[in-house]
């Protein structure tokens, strides 16, 4: 069947800004299973007057959707599945220690953010939108990473009825674990030629994870490509998804017999949450890897 060609969206790499501080002004905290991350409301405010040069935030609230596709993926809000995944790696003790990580289609950063708290050597972080990974992945990793003392009074929401946990504490709260991270946004086609083709050394990563980013068949051959070259040869993916989404079309059940049909990867359904709308974890990895 013909794919349909999916908008082009320049890549772009993210700079972290030297003052700290600044990336966290106005910008209003919430917590979740012990992580910080920016609250989109106080966010939504402040771009609503065309603050974001891609101009999503306005286009997301007065069409009230939270998909525009090739405009705007979604980034805005941290979807369920995200949690599923974070509860699976604890389940399964999976170990981020040493690793290259990245947070593909990352939103609020909240995967990319659990890898930073496991030691993992480097963690990338991608979202299709500049204005998402400025206004609210690097705040969200910065708010995590700067000592939780100076943040106190600073409008933390808490979403959940503990403190955020003194688990921060132990992730050794200092601007250098920001050392270990760079922040993309653009198409994935594009920022896998960004990093592919820089002059920067790139090792391919030892790990991928991804959450609700197939929701949308179009994109399953752009997704797929860009795994199949950024994972090393014996890396993982760990994809996070519902088992269906209606109204768009694609889910889990379809992505797997699309990566069959490449055979390139192998892939298992690791873990299955039936409450509600039923939900999936699957692992992938090369078929010829250890």
């Amino acid at each position: 069947p013909l794919e349909k060609k999916i908008s082009f969206k320049a890549a772009k790499e993210h700079q972290v800004p030297g003052d700290l501080n600044k990336v966290l002004e106005n910008k209003v905290l919430e917590t979740v299973s012990g992580l910080y991350y920016i609250s989109t409301s106080t966010v939504e405010m402040t771009c609503v007057d065309g603050a974001d040069a891609e101009g999503i935030v306005s286009r997301s609230v007065s069409s009230h959707s939270d998909l525009i596709p090739g405009v705007y993926e979604g980034g805005l809000k941290i979807w369920e599945c995200t949690f599923d995944l974070i509860d699976y790696f604890s389940e399964a003790e999976i170990q981020f220690a040493n690793k290259t990580v990245l947070d593909l289609g990352c939103g609020a950063g909240l995967l990319g953010i659990v890898a930073l708290r496991g030691d993992a050597e480097q963690v990338h972080f991608q979202d299709y939108n500049s204005t998402v990974i400025d206004e609210i992945t690097l705040p969200s990793v910065v708010a995590n990473y700067i000592r939780e003392g100076s943040r106190k009074g600073n409008g933390d929401a808490g979403k959940t009825s503990e403190p955020p946990s003194k688990r921060p504490k132990k992730a050794k709260c200092s601007p250098g674990a920001l050392s270990k991270c760079r922040f993309f946004s653009g198409g994935w086609p594009e920022v896998c030629q960004l990093l592919l083709s820089s002059n920067r050394p790139f090792s391919k990563y030892d790990m991928i994870l991804t959450s609700e980013t197939i929701y949308n068949v179009d994109y399953y051959s752009a997704l797929h490509d860009t795994l199949a070259e950024l994972l090393d040869k014996n890396g993982r993916v760990y994809l996070a998804s519902k088992a269906h989404y209606f109204g768009v079309g694609g889910g889990i059940y379809l992505f797997e017999k699309f990566i069959e049909e490449r055979n390139v990867f192998r892939s298992s359904i690791v873990k299955t949450i039936d409450k509600g709308l039923q939900r999936c974890i699957m692992e992938m990895a090369f078929k010829d890897s250890s």
